[in-house]
């Protein structure tokens, strides 16, 4: 690490400068502001950063030596101390923290929407580590990096995508995502349609942010997206929750609760995170009443490019011209989590409004990622990496699926609906937070599914990444939920 700079450090000619100095180091060794270890300029460089004399700083540099608050090394320079003397130790202490124990008492108050967030933490989690079985998570020793290294090699010297870019996006990624989305969703738009987004919570915000003003009335499948939820409340937008049927949104519930809302969420194809999905009919249906109710569907389509219980059906957003529906898609749980890249698909006259608030919420994603996807996809590598990973995870979901069948029910039940990247277990009558908390102790993801419950009774029960393991993770995963499970007990 280099030396620290001294040059915001200005000094009262008028008043004695040894002094000065003196107390200035002090304050910076005992505020943690130059820690045990860091090394100080040389007394030439100092002297002549604060334009003092050489003797000046010398003096007071031995002063600090012979108190213990410097040491010196020969050939190497002048150190803070390791072992600070306890007068000022304690001295930091009763500085940092005040007589109550908390240090932001005297700080002005936050928002109720952050106060709700810190109250309920476990709603936010941490994203998904890279653990074995954390939702989410794709199998990474799957990926085809030679081939992407190949790619972003070629795009990492190009000036023109080095600048900030539109905050639309890559106009060759839309493109090239146009295309795919009209051969593999049914998703009618032109580019200039598509937004490219800082992975799938920022859409959910840009939505949020543009379609809803404060208490405007939204219908949320229950339970669902956590992070839907929260993009919601921060607009203060009055939430009405609609069950589940069959592990997907009723809509025949939507209909009779005959509520005027200004937007609806909903995952059709792969309900989040029961995994059930809307028939033909139905969609049809919410469309008809989305029309005639004036009211937006977010389509959140972010969970459903590895469904393997049936052929996807058409997005709501192509199934009509002209339909109130925005379409939610995201590139990383299909590619790699860092790319932290997604999009929306919204109707030609809106466009602007999201562009300007996308503008305004981030400004650009990152152009360099954009345009390695957008050659990946345009050589055929996207759609070979889908279909391979679709075996590849389905083989490996079969496999999860069996162990937990033969070895954990009926202590556990399994929920069989479209198959994804994940499986989901009830847990009757355990806790299912302090069972996710202990599975990560021991170095197993999962997430509790009671989490993504509005309002009781929740159910109680695990969403468990199956693609990121290998054979034998699975195996021992489920002997160690089996012996936890014995334990009920500690997790009442």
């Amino acid at each position: 690490m280099s030396a620290p700079d001294f040059s915001d450090l200005i000094l009262n000619r008028d008043k004695p400068l040894q002094k000065q100095l003196y107390n200035a180091l002090m304050a910076r060794i005992i505020n943690g502001r130059l820690s045990p270890g860091v090394k100080l300029p040389s007394s030439r460089r100092m002297s002549e950063c604060l334009q003092i004399s050489r003797n000046t700083v010398t003096q007071v540099i031995e002063q600090l030596k012979n108190e213990g608050f410097l040491f010196s090394e020969a050939g190497k320079g002048i150190f803070v101390s390791y072992h600070l003397p306890h007068c000022v130790i304690d001295s930091n202490k009763s500085n940092l923290v005040s007589e109550s124990g908390n240090n932001n008492n005297d700080l002005p108050v936050l928002s109720n929407y952050c106060e709700m967030l810190k109250s309920q933490s476990s709603l936010m989690a941490r994203w998904p580590p890279t653990l074995p079985f954390s939702p989410g998570m794709p199998d990474l020793r799957a990926f085809p990096f030679s081939i992407w290294n190949k790619i972003y090699r070629q795009h990492q010297d190009r000036i023109s995508i080095s600048g900030y870019g539109d905050p639309i996006g890559y106009l060759p990624l839309r493109e090239r995502l146009a295309e795919y989305l009209l051969l593999s969703r049914g998703v009618r738009c032109n580019p200039d349609q598509i937004i490219i987004t800082n992975g799938r919570q920022e859409a959910l915000n840009i939505c949020a942010q543009t379609i809803l003003n404060h208490a405007d009335p939204v219908i949320i499948e229950n339970p669902c997206y956590r992070g839907a939820r929260i993009a919601f409340e921060a607009k203060n937008a009055k939430i009405n929750f609609i069950d589940l049927d069959a592990n997907r949104l009723d809509v025949s519930k939507v209909l009779q609760a005959n509520i005027e809302a200004k937007l609806i969420y909903t995952s059709p194809t792969h309900q989040h995170p029961m995994g059930g999905v809307i028939p033909p009919y139905e969609r049809d249906k919410l469309l008809d009443w989305a029309e005639k109710s004036n009211c937006w569907i977010l389509e959140d389509e972010s969970n459903s490019v590895f469904s393997f219980g049936e052929k996807p059906i058409a997005a709501l957003q192509g199934m009509r011209e002209n339909s109130p529906a925005i379409f939610i898609g995201s590139f990383n749980r299909v590619l790699k989590p860092n790319l932290r890249l997604g999009y929306l698909v919204v109707p030609k006259p809106v466009v602007s409004s999201f562009t300007y608030t996308k503008a305004t919420l981030s400004g650009p994603s990152t152009l360099l990622y954009q345009a390695v996807i957008a050659d990946f996809i345009a050589e055929g590598h996207f759609v070979r990496h889908v279909r391979k990973m679709q075996k590849h995870y389905l083989d490996k979901w079969k496999h999860f699926c069996e162990l937990i069948t033969n070895k954990l029910e009926p202590s556990v039940k399994l929920i069989r609906s479209s198959a994804s990247m994940y499986v989901v277990i009830s847990t009757p009558g355990f806790n299912d937070i302090k069972l996710a908390q202990k599975l990560n102790q021991n170095g197993y993801g999962s997430s509790a599914l009671s989490l993504s419950y509005a309002n009781q009774p929740a159910k109680s029960g695990l969403i468990i990444g199956c693609v990121n393991t290998t054979q034998t993770q699975r195996e021992q995963f489920v002997e160690h939920l089996k012996n936890l499970l014995k334990d009920k007990e500690n997790f009442l």
